[in-house]
């Protein structure tokens, strides 16, 4: 059978997938379902290429990186934009289905955890939100494990030939990223030296910032929805989610931009 357009990207299979929790489904509630879907998909779409990069930045690479992070910074806007969509559902669309999500949570996507495991945003209490035993939990262990994108790029530079302290390119990878004077210097020296490098600091910086732009603009789409109720699964709604503001996974390169 030859390979169509449909079977390809299986199709059937794939629109089969927006259910409702009830045969009663409200209009409202099939925006919801798709957005969410497609926001999985685009998590992992990132983490595909987040993989990619940090093989190119291993193999000192960095055309494809470049490359890379662009892509990847394509994409975050395209979350962003996303949140236009949802706001056009007012809070009592949203409360006209809300109560079927049950438990359900924005806490509980395992692949917005592996994206901040990703990013050195490493939390073990995040971790352990997930059963011990399930796929999802697994998934993350590696993610907790592994190096971030920032130890990755720290060991770029010190092959490259930056002075590193080997603490720091010996560090857990099961801890988060903090700042580090010695890096600091370092960069500080790249930005006022070395151009092609520069670039790839600045495109750390845009991911970081666009990271930082959802955040904010899913505080603001939670607080238009639902104001300060309590979140889906007992969370604390958008009170949690302004905890979250304002805290970059790249401190450094913020760091140095009073240095410069």
């Amino acid at each position: 059978m030859p390979v169509t357009y449909s079977s390809y990207l299986q199709l059937d299979e794939l629109l089969s997938l927006q259910q409702p929790r009830s045969e009663d489904l409200e209009h409202d509630e099939m925006l919801f379902i798709v957005v969410h879907q497609v926001y999985e998909l685009w998590f992992k779409e990132i983490l595909h290429e987040l993989d990619y990069i940090m093989a190119r930045l291993d193999a000192g690479a960095t055309p494809p990186v470049l490359k890379g992070m662009k892509r990847v910074l394509t994409i975050l806007k395209v979350l962003v934009a996303q949140l236009d969509i949802l706001e056009t559902m007012t809070p009592l669309d949203f409360l006209s289905f809300r109560e079927r999500l049950e438990s359900g949570s924005g806490f509980q996507s395992c692949q917005f955890r592996e994206l901040e495991f990703t990013l050195g945003l490493k939390n073990r209490e995040a971790l352990e939100r997930f059963n011990a035993d399930s796929s999802d939990r697994q998934r993350l262990d590696i993610r907790f494990r592994k190096p971030s994108l920032w130890l990755t790029f720290l060991k770029y530079l010190a092959n490259i030939g930056y002075e590193l302290p080997a603490d720091l390119l010996n560090a857990d990878p099961t801890e988060s990223t903090k700042p580090s004077p010695a890096v600091q210097r370092q960069l500080v020296d790249i930005y006022r030296n070395d151009p092609l490098t520069t670039q790839l600091c600045e495109r750390l910086v845009d991911f970081d910032e666009g990271i930082q732009e959802w955040r904010y603009r899913h505080v603001k789409m939670v607080q238009r929805t639902i104001g300060t109720k309590e979140g889906t699964g007992g969370s604390d709604g958008a009170d949690y989610l302004k905890t979250t503001l304002f805290k970059p996974a790249f401190p450094d390169l913020w760091a140095i931009r009073t240095d410069l």
